[in-house]
């Protein structure tokens, strides 16, 4: 969200809240979701989505493949030009009044007062959900501040935040209190290595404690080490979809060559038809020899060709991989 926008993770009336989720039920489910902006842009194209209860959930890819602008659908804060939203079993935007005091959410960073302290701020924002016992806004304020790390500059003025500061307040304000949905968009940005890791650690204890957690991301890493489930967004279009583990299983790995003479190894390994050679240092990696070529064969090559090997293999497919098999290009792995 924009700093004129806030996403409404309250609201009144919560009489009729959604039926519980279960691990076999989806919490978000589209079909055919589809937004068309004025002059004909199409930022996503048919999305069959489904976020399964329980789950850690990477939504993945590059800045501009429509993750942010599906998250605003499933949000209700836009319309869809076509096709349909359910979250938490409820049609959206139909049903926000009473799905978003079941959701916490963190979209395009937090929208803050910058002349308040980011206690006051989790306070204003507490405030402005009905369902709020007062008498206990303290603890929970402080509880939240403390979650995301910042309990110690909790008296500080917003405007004097960091942007990394600024994305944990607004993370602990979804946190205010229980959520069964959190939906995170580029959680970690802004973040140093440890904050990151902190994010990370928290995403995994909230989804121990039963919150489904919605989390777009275009760092691989990010979704690799945390998620438990991914999909992979380009151009506007779903490519794939289920268990970060199923991802990468049917991509082949790649072979991965540990050697002083990394040059050497190279041009060896060329001359026996493989491809795809990138050097780092003394690890050469390569996309993976067909099935009809024998590792030991390779190996054996390069030792009669005075190579000396210190490892030889073939690494586990990863999600960077499935997703350049996917789509021919590239990913920034590291953001």
């Amino acid at each position: 969200m924009t700093e004129s926008e806030t996403v409404p993770v309250t609201g009144p009336g919560t009489v009729s809240g959604p039926r519980p989720a279960t691990e076999a039920a989806p919490v978000i489910e589209t079909r055919g979701l589809t937004k068309r902006y004025r002059g004909g842009q199409l930022a996503v194209d048919g999305l069959d989505l489904t976020v399964p209860g329980g789950s850690v959930f990477g939504f993945l890819g590059p800045n501009g493949s429509g993750k942010t602008t599906t998250i605003r659908m499933l949000m209700g804060l836009i319309d869809p030009t076509s096709g349909t939203a359910r979250v938490l079993g409820r049609p959206m935007p139909d049903a926000a009044r009473t799905v978003l005091p079941h959701v916490g959410a963190l979209i395009e960073g937090p929208a803050l007062y910058g002349f308040l302290s980011g206690r006051d701020n989790l306070v204003r924002y507490d405030r402005a959900d009905p369902t709020a016992d007062p008498r206990t806004r303290r603890a929970r304020v402080g509880h939240a501040l403390d979650r995301v790390g910042l309990a110690a500059a909790g008296g500080k003025k917003a405007r004097a935040y960091s942007l990394g500061m600024k994305q944990r307040l607004g993370l602990a304000a979804a946190l205010l209190r229980p959520r069964r949905l959190l939906v995170l968009d580029e959680p970690t940005n802004g973040l140093d290595p440890q904050g990151m890791r902190e994010i990370r650690t928290l995403v995994r204890e909230l989804a121990a404690e039963g919150t489904t957690v919605f989390l777009s991301s275009h760092l691989l890493d990010e979704i690799e080490q945390v998620c438990t489930h991914a999909a992979v967004m380009a151009r506007g279009r779903l490519l794939t979809q289920g268990p970060v583990a199923d991802l990468a299983a049917g991509t082949r790995g790649r072979l991965a060559v540990t050697t002083p003479d990394p040059a050497g190894a190279a041009r060896i390994l060329k001359e026996h038809g493989v491809t795809g050679l990138t050097l780092d240092g003394d690890r050469l990696r390569a996309d993976a020899p067909p099935g009809t070529v024998e590792l030991a064969d390779l190996n054996a090559a390069l030792v009669r060709g005075g190579v000396r090997v210190r490892s030889f293999g073939v690494e586990r497919a990863s999600l960077e991989d499935a997703f350049v098999a996917l789509t021919g290009e590239g990913f920034d792995v590291a953001g």
